[in-house]
């Protein structure tokens, strides 16, 4: 086949058919689309809130510290690891005092060092210290209230005078903290700094986070708590609703049970008719009649809705009827003795 017949027939590779724009446009919405329509809606804003707090909680709660100001934000003596100093002596030596000292291994940039802990031991006077020979190479940094405002001269007083007297106790690092203390015990009844101990608690959104976590608790309790009564109520509703269908259903049951046997009963009697008066008698009208409603019965029973309370109701009178139409039927059919043949 040349290539002019295989144009002519249709022949050969077919050209992509492009793509159906109302398919595209028919398809559900995409993931963003559906994660910002969750966002607006109240579970998606008190999501984005709890996810703010947090953050804060995080931020604010020196998660992002490195480990000198972390460890500084709860102690008020922090000591590299490597160096022989009793901390947990420094510590009571400094007491509940607005004093922190770092003591740092030599060569470390105390300034830098100053820095890191800005936030972690805001409101205190802050010595930085390391070895240095034969005596202290020292950074003062006073975080005291306005520090960098009103009470500048107050802060850079207390940074020269805190660390006073340490190079003669370079080689016994506790000796140097008790002069740091009584140092500021000077500057404390100079005035220089404000008195007042040092307090260490949780950031506002720890207790924030607190609370929205008992409230939650609260909330989700009392909710599964009404949660269940209601979930209680319903279910013994249903429960009444139910024993009251089997109720309905076992007494149309016996109903029904009841008229098959009137009928039964009344069977030998038609039989004894129809053969007696022929198939015309008032009687075996009635019981023929009185049959098919049986058999329409039975069609409806087998029908039947168990929990329509209504038609199982309705039914039951139904039966009722009939049953008291077999009833009537019995009462005027003749004595036994009427009925045997080879009597006059």
């Amino acid at each position: 086949m040349t290539r002019s017949d295989s144009r002519r027939t249709g022949a050969g590779p077919s050209r992509p058919q492009r793509a159906d724009p109302s398919r595209r446009t028919s398809a559900g919405p995409s993931r963003p689309q559906r994660v910002i329509g969750l966002l607006g809606t109240p579970f998606g804003l008190a999501v984005l809130a709890c996810l703010a707090l947090a953050g804060w909680a995080v931020w604010s709660g020196g998660a992002l510290d490195g480990p000198v100001a972390r460890q500084v934000r709860t102690t008020s003596f922090h000591a590299d690891p490597g160096l022989d100093v009793d901390r947990a002596a420094a510590e009571r030596i400094i007491g509940n005092r607005r004093l922190v000292v770092i003591l740092r291994s030599p060569g470390a940039d105390l300034r830098d060092t100053c820095k890191q802990v800005h936030r972690a031991a805001d409101g205190t006077v802050v010595l930085v210290l390391s070895r240095d020979g034969d005596d202290y190479d020292t950074y003062g940094c006073a975080l005291v209230p306005g520090y960098d405002k009103k009470n500048l001269g107050k802060a850079a007083a207390a940074e020269m005078i805190i660390g006073r007297g340490i190079d003669t106790f370079a080689d016994r690092p506790l000796e140097a903290v008790k002069v740091i203390a009584v140092n500021y015990d000077r500057l404390v009844k100079a005035g220089t700094v404000s008195d007042g101990a040092r307090t260490i608690s949780p950031s506002l959104p720890r207790f924030l986070l607190a609370a929205a976590a008992v409230s939650g608790v609260v909330a989700g309790a009392s909710l599964l708590y009404l949660g269940g009564r209601r979930a209680g109520r319903l279910a013994a509703a249903r429960r009444v609703r139910r024993d009251g269908l089997t109720d309905s259903r076992s007494a149309l049951s016996a109903a029904t049970a009841g008229l098959a046997q009137q009928i039964i009963d009344l069977d030998p009697t038609y039989a004894l008719l129809y053969g007696r008066q022929g198939d015309d008698s008032g009687f075996a009208r009635r019981y023929r009649q009185l049959t098919a409603d049986h058999a329409a019965l039975l069609d409806r029973l087998a029908t039947l809705d168990d929990t329509d309370e209504a038609a199982v109701g309705k039914l039951t009178a139904h039966v009722e009827s009939l049953s008291r139409r077999a009833q009537a039927l019995a009462d005027k059919q003749p004595e036994q003795h009427d009925a045997q043949p080879g009597k006059s």
